[in-house]
């Protein structure tokens, strides 16, 4: 098994294919993408157990026949038997329905508050699996992931999902990035939170929401954080990144900075 992600520090945005990030025998993580030419690109990931697929924040419809195209130079997508969404908003989501078109039985994998607002794209009575309740999902082989709730990180019902079996950590817009001058992973973290400053700032809820996740997930075992925009964060900069989120003022802090 190879962890491929420090490998990848100096791949830029121009490439048109899918990039292998993790390899095992029966366990591959994939990176998807979008040729977005803006600062708010966003990832989509494919997690590969044996013969099942799971994809991550599948992301636009305005990208779906893309993030399809390179789906398929890995599996036909009518062999993708899920799709995480970590929460609702259209950049993460709204694809959801061209999925649901390609197979029908598909799972829904979100939490409970994202799966009410769900159904105005324009599809319901799908196959909804409720993270909330189940806490983890597990492949036939045994694998599992296991999700974690971060509300408020930027909805109530925003979650993120471990990987256990690369301990690869599946963040939303938790860490997302700005950048018109994208790699696929941090290289300099000190000039990355600039750009994670660009968004967190404006997007996410306050201090305390953001030290509350960070107590949550901070005895997990994590070897990289793959959010939804920007750039992948490896295993050098985890503590990085950990304090990264434990010092920041955002939202409220900022709105109501003279009610403390």
């Amino acid at each position: 098994m190879e962890n491929l992600i420090l490998k990848n520090i100096d791949t830029m945005v121009d490439t048109d294919e899918p990039v292998l990030l993790y390899s095992s025998d029966t366990h591959k993580i994939w990176w998807i993408g979008i040729e977005e030419e803006s600062a708010f690109r966003c990832n989509v990931y494919m997690i590969e157990d044996g013969d099942e697929y799971i994809l991550v924040d599948p992301g636009s419809r305005l990208y779906h026949d893309e993030v399809k195209k390179r789906v398929a130079m890995i599996v036909d997508p009518k062999k993708v038997d899920g799709i995480i969404l970590c929460h609702q908003d259209p950049d993460v989501a709204s694809s959801m329905v061209d999925w649901i078109d390609i197979r029908q039985d598909i799972k829904i994998i979100t939490s409970s508050r994202t799966n009410i607002l769900l159904p105005y794209y324009g599809k319901s009575g799908y196959n909804f699996y409720d993270i909330s309740h189940e806490g983890t999902y597990k492949f036939k082989s045994g694998n599992v992931l296991k999700f974690i709730e971060a509300p408020f990180l930027h909805f109530p019902g925003a979650f993120t999902t471990l990987d256990l079996t690369t301990d690869m950590l599946f963040s939303g817009d938790i860490w997302a990035a700005l950048d018109i001058n994208w790699n696929l992973v941090v290289s300099d973290f000190e000039l990355h939170k600039q750009n994670m400053d660009l968004f967190h700032i404006d997007y996410m809820s306050s201090n305390i929401a953001a030290r509350g996740f960070v107590k949550k997930i901070q005895h997990e075992s994590i070897e990289a954080i793959l959010p939804q925009h920007g750039s992948i964060i490896g295993s050098d900069n985890i503590s990085n990144a950990l304090e990264y989120l434990n010092n920041l003022k955002c939202g409220l802090d900022i709105i109501y900075a003279d009610l403390k």
